[in-house]
């Protein structure tokens, strides 16, 4: 008698535990969502970082080899000219590559040959500019702006992850409050519950969402 007096008293619990447990099922469900989303940003991301870092090294490496044909061409030009051998200067010097061609010529005009404080070679004045070197440095800038892209995407994903199991734990005290015999410990798994959810709720609340890849 007392049990069936007692049940409409605690009726309450029973509806809140049902509104509780079928928006927690919500939110676990979009914190999955969530955390498979920005997986996949994360992927997505971590392709194009490495893509950037692999153009970076063929830029590098492109720069590194007109760099070596600039001072073999320069090493010829300066042994023809040491020699007196005025054509063949003339020839190599028509072979100077575009960007080296004007070092070369600011080189000249610091008159090295009789200025001691003049820069020992055209490879060290400001003239000489490598568009390749450039290039690698913007696409390894580029790489590593992804790839803390790609840790902070990482990071986010394993968040929504945690989010999903502190939902599915209110979930579980949802359920059970609904299961327990005691009024008192039925009303304390649904506080349980309610605070977990609330809490979770609060603190997925400031992460970004992902709604495309």
């Amino acid at each position: 008698m007392s049990t069936a007096q007692g049940r409409p008293r605690d009726h309450w619990v029973d509806i809140v535990a049902t509104v509780l447990l079928a928006i927690g099922t919500v939110a676990t469900a979009w914190s999955g969502y969530q955390a498979s989303r920005w997986n996949g940003e994360q992927a997505t991301t971590a392709g194009r970082a490495n893509a950037d870092r692999i153009e970076s090294t063929r830029a590098s490496a492109l720069a590194d080899a007109q760099t070596e044909v600039d001072v073999a061409t320069f090493s010829q030009w300066v042994d023809a000219y040491a020699r007196g051998e005025t054509e063949l200067t003339d020839f190599y010097r028509r072979r100077f590559r575009p960007e080296f061609a004007p070092a070369v010529t600011a080189w000249i005009a610091t008159r090295p040959l009789k200025n001691p404080d003049a820069p020992l070679t055209p490879f060290v004045m400001p003239e000489y500019h490598l568009a390749a070197r450039d290039e690698a440095a913007r696409l390894e800038a580029a790489a590593n702006a992804g790839a803390a892209r790609v840790r902070v995407d990482v990071q986010r994903s394993t968040n929504y992850v945690l989010a999903v199991v502190l939902f599915s734990a209110t979930l579980f005290f949802a359920g059970m409050s609904m299961k327990m015999p005691s009024p008192r410990l039925r009303v304390a798994l649904l506080a349980v519950g309610l605070t977990l959810f609330t809490g979770t709720v609060i603190w997925i609340a400031t992460s970004p969402v992902s709604v495309s890849v």
